[in-house]
């Protein structure tokens, strides 16, 4: 069984990735499937809709004769992963008190 994952929670694990370092596409599809499975045919979207919102700037570095696409966080990014983490922290503070009522098994 796979969770779904919500695009609110796509934003902020991408956005937390590019707040260590700037990555580019590829290198940033391998390390966020290290946390979920996602494609780069979900990922690019993904890029694209935070880039147009402003949480993300783009530049471009040649390697071995071809370019390739960086990705960096911007300050509106910034903020924008403290308000996804703490809706984050609040969402799960609120399932935990479930499971971990479910899991006594009194109920209490």
């Amino acid at each position: 069984m796979k969770i779904q994952v919500t695009a609110d929670l796509l934003d902020g694990l991408v956005l937390a990735l590019l707040n260590k370092k700037d990555y580019y596409g590829y290198a940033l599809t391998q390390d966020m499937q290290k946390a979920i499975s996602i494609s780069e045919s979900t990922m690019y979207p993904v890029l694209r809709r935070l880039r147009s919102n402003g949480y993300l700037t783009t530049y471009d570095q040649a390697y071995q004769g071809r370019n390739r696409r960086y990705y960096k966080i911007t300050v509106e990014g910034q903020q924008h992963l403290k308000r996804v983490l703490e809706m984050w922290t609040n969402y799960k503070q609120s399932l935990d008190k479930v499971f971990l009522v479910s899991s006594k098994g009194d109920g209490q």
